[in-house]
């Protein structure tokens, strides 16, 4: 095991801010002379069936804690998903259904080893603990925390004075994530920056049972391919893990060059000595940014996929962006003419090009599509029945005939 201070280097990379650095040092001092590992802990709410990168971030953090010799408890928040966390909402946030946080909890385990070690991960559920609560329980829990320290969050702050109404279960939230960590008997915990209030009612609960208070770890919030918002599937500008591996490539290709630097800083796993290298090769202009986004692009790729995945993704790319050929697999695909005429927003969402129509009229606003190699410019076209050759973006393609 690395000794403490070393410990910490790698894992204050990428971080925003820890809470603090004194407490994990101590921890990690009592960790290596007592060679017992500390229990990291970092929860997911199963709001959405696909983990997208974003994510990730917080996953990498958790790998390295694992390389590291530590023990990873990865927790879905079956429970507090049908809460809804309204962390930097300005509304309520419409609460899961408990058969929705069943079907996308599904998913995460398998999602999930993409980049976790399975031997070295324990997933647990809060609803282990939080089910079990009687009336009397959760009125308890509620007496350890005062509604003036639930004003002093931002988000409640603010709509408490702006009249924006908060509904009572809004605050049970941060509670029951607080009293995660006493369940779990936490040493560190991990989260976005928009979660550190919430983190941090976790090291008051621990206080309040008896425990030593948890470090708190915040990770900044990745921006999504536009490089300005959070990513965010809602946004269309995320990368899913799932996704095909030729998908991931280009849209990792289609980022800025500043953006990519972040992305290796969270998301990469190159040593700190290479980062830094990578750095000053691209100051100096050694080293080349779209070289430098092939190679994250590849590495990518195959950590979610595999290396046969990540060569055909890179011979794809090669292919269809720097010679502007084709890609050999465009698929053909047929759509119902009967009634003549069809708007393109239902021909593309109808084959699954788009994920909605109206997706699909803002990315022709945006010269996102084009027919037979022309880019459309009107939302509201329509087109007689023929065969035809859509492109989406730079990397959805298909060729479309009638039944």
């Amino acid at each position: 095991m690395l000794s403490p201070q070393e410990q910490i280097d790698i894992i204050k990379r990428g971080t925003d801010e820890v809470i603090s650095e004194g407490d994990l040092l101590k921890k990690l001092e009592v960790s290596v002379r007592e060679q017992k590992p500390l229990r990291i802990k970092a929860g997911f709410d199963p709001t959405a069936p696909d983990i997208h990168v974003g994510h990730t971030v917080l996953i990498e953090k958790m790998r390295q804690f694992q390389e590291l010799g530590h023990e990873v408890i990865f927790l879905v928040g079956d429970f507090t998903g049908m809460i809804g966390d309204p962390s930097g909402k300005n509304e309520t946030r419409p609460p899961l259904t408990k058969e929705d946080v069943e079907e996308n909890s599904k998913t995460y385990e398998k999602q999930v080893y993409k980049i976790l070690d399975p031997e070295k991960t324990v997933v647990d559920f809060n609803s282990r603990w939080m089910s079990g609560m009687s009336a009397e329980d959760m009125i308890k829990l509620a007496s350890r925390h005062t509604v003036a320290r639930m004003l002093e969050r931002d988000d409640f702050k603010k709509r408490y004075q702006s009249q924006t109404p908060i509904s009572i279960h809004e605050f049970l939230y941060p509670l029951v994530q607080g009293y995660d960590s006493v369940a779990l008997k936490a040493d560190v915990e991990l989260g976005g920056t928009d979660q550190k209030f919430n983190l941090l009612v976790g090291r008051e609960m621990q206080r309040e049972y008896g425990q030593e208070p948890q470090v708190v770890l915040t990770m900044p919030l990745l921006e999504g391919l536009d490089g300005v918002k959070k990513m965010s599937k809602s946004l269309g500008n995320y990368i899913g893990i799932t996704e095909p591996a030729e998908e991931i490539f280009g849209k990792i290709m289609s980022v800025s060059d500043d953006l990519m630097i972040r992305y290796y800083e969270l998301l990469s796993h190159i040593t700190l000595e290479e980062l830094d290298a990578l750095k000053k090769g691209l100051a100096s202009g050694a080293f080349h940014p779209k070289r430098a986004k092939e190679d994250l692009a590849a590495e990518l790729v195959e950590r979610y996929w595999d290396a046969e995945a990540s060569a055909r993704a890179r011979a794809h790319f090669e292919q269809v962006f720097k010679k502007k050929e084709l890609p050999d697999d465009v698929p053909e695909l047929e759509f119902d003419w009967s009634d003549g005429e069809a708007p393109v927003a239902d021909i593309l969402n109808d084959a699954g090009l788009v994920v909605s129509k109206g997706e699909c009229r803002r990315l022709i606003k945006q010269g996102g599509v084009r027919l037979n190699g022309e880019k459309l410019t009107d939302p509201q076209m329509k087109i007689a029945p023929g065969e035809y050759l859509f492109q989406v973006g730079k990397r959805k393609f298909a060729r479309i005939r009638p039944k």
